[in-house]
């Protein structure tokens, strides 16, 4: 596309690295695909460690990161080490290849700064990436609001009122958008995270996964106190003490801050023979171990955060027609349908209760399994956010070529005609 060949996109995205940022990276290349020039800034984490490289048509750049646990004052010294290593590279980013739109992806909401200096000095445009609600995901994990919630509400709206074109990824994200962030609603696009299916292939079984048991569990994700890994825990704890259930192992992969008190509450419950946990795992991991489970899971707690968010782990385990079980959500219910059983708020006997009925009915965890592949491929896959991608930036440059016609108009008056030919 000659239009778009001279347009270059800066992407930028604190919590998780590029490439292994799945939505990001289906971003990012579908605006190459597109004849876009993208680059993005991301953080180095494990296996992502180059300051600098090109992949598939994207330049990625990289900074250090200090973990922040699960300390507030640990986040204000990684989001500040973070907003000056992305104003770094972004300046970095313009001398080598130019950019005409900040792309960032939250969390956290601080990366509007960034837009804002390139904004005011270069009249870049910029689009919002809403991934997370910040003012929730703090009562997600603190459990309280305070002076600090107040603060990221206050953060949220300035980081909406800068922003050309917002994103979100689903239709309560778009209400928050429109009512608590005040953005027209013509400027907010709902591009949701689905699995690109051509990635998500279904294959046979591993059986060595299951570690001489009969059935799996699978669960892939970030580990974090909202993420609910610790009800996982203790539904499995259930599912073997009380239902006696002793056939099942559970496959976990992913990391974050809870990953240790997690490993410890399952040794203190007496289930840690029944785990394995995988940390971050290449693809082709990831696609053997999904594709061995039997169920696939969503310990997600019941909180305002949660509800309204879709996960990316429940598209793709429908994604592999995996029958699902997690608590019930509304974003989660939306996304899954008939594809999952629903337990009680946080419960973890009804959690462990529904994954015992599903390893006991083949048939059902097949039907369900269909159903959650039918809606991905009917409704819920990246064939269908890319075109809608496209349109949100197509909506962003349209929103500057009007402004820069409206500075060429007279005081008072439209712009100018053209000459009328003799």
């Amino acid at each position: 596309m000659t239009e778009t060949a001279r347009r270059n996109v800066l992407i930028i995205v604190e919590n998780l690295p590029v490439p292994f940022d799945r939505r990001v990276w289906a971003e990012a290349t579908t605006l190459v695909e597109a004849g876009y020039g993208v680059s993005v800034i991301s953080p180095k984490l494990k296996n992502y460690l180059a300051d600098y490289e090109e992949i598939d048509g994207v330049h990625v750049y990289r900074h250090r990161l200090p973990e922040a646990g699960d300390r507030r004052f640990g986040y204000l010294h990684e989001y500040a080490t973070a907003l000056v290593e992305q104003t770094r590279l972004a300046f970095k980013v313009r001398r080598e290849r130019g950019f005409d739109v900040i792309h960032a992806c939250n969390p956290p909401d601080l990366i509007f700064l960034v837009a804002a200096l390139f904004k005011l000095l270069f009249g870049v445009r910029f689009i919002f990436d809403h991934h997370d609600l910040c003012p929730e995901l703090f009562e997600a994990k603190f459990g309280r609001k305070g002076f600090f919630h107040a603060a990221l509400l206050l953060l949220e709206r300035m980081t909406f009122a800068l922003a050309d074109v917002s994103i979100a990824t689903n239709e309560s994200y778009r209400d928050i958008a429109v009512g608590r962030g005040r953005m027209a609603p013509d400027k907010v696009f709902v591009v949701r995270s689905g699995p690109r299916l051509e990635r998500m292939t279904i294959a046979p079984a591993d059986p060595s996964l299951k570690h001489g048991r009969k059935y799996l569990v699978g669960y892939v994700g970030v580990i974090g106190r909202q993420e609910g890994l610790d009800l996982l825990v203790s539904a499995a704890s259930h599912l073997v003490g009380q239902i006696g259930r002793r056939d099942t192992h559970f496959a976990i992969i992913g990391d974050g801050p809870e990953l240790a008190a997690v490993k410890m509450l399952a040794a203190e419950k007496g289930v840690d023979d029944y785990f394995t946990f995988y940390g971050r795992v290449p693809d082709d991991l990831f696609l053997k171990v999904l594709n061995t489970a039997d169920v696939c899971v969503n310990s997600d707690r019941c909180c305002a955060m949660n509800d309204k968010s879709t996960m990316n782990k429940i598209l793709e385990y429908m994604a592999l027609a995996k029958p699902i079980v997690q608590f019930e959500l509304t974003e989660g219910r939306r996304s899954a349908g008939g594809a999952s059983f629903y337990a009680r708020a946080d419960n973890v006997a009804d959690f462990a209760m529904k994954i015992d009925a599903l390893l006991g009915d083949p048939e059902l965890r097949r039907d369900m399994g269909a159903i959650g592949r039918e809606r991905v491929v009917r409704q819920f896959s990246w064939n269908y956010s890319a075109p809608v991608l496209l349109r949100a930036y197509a909506k962003a440059f349209e929103s500057r070529i009007r402004t820069r016609a409206e500075e060429r108009a007279p005081a008072g008056g439209a712009a100018p005609r053209p000459a009328a030919r003799p």
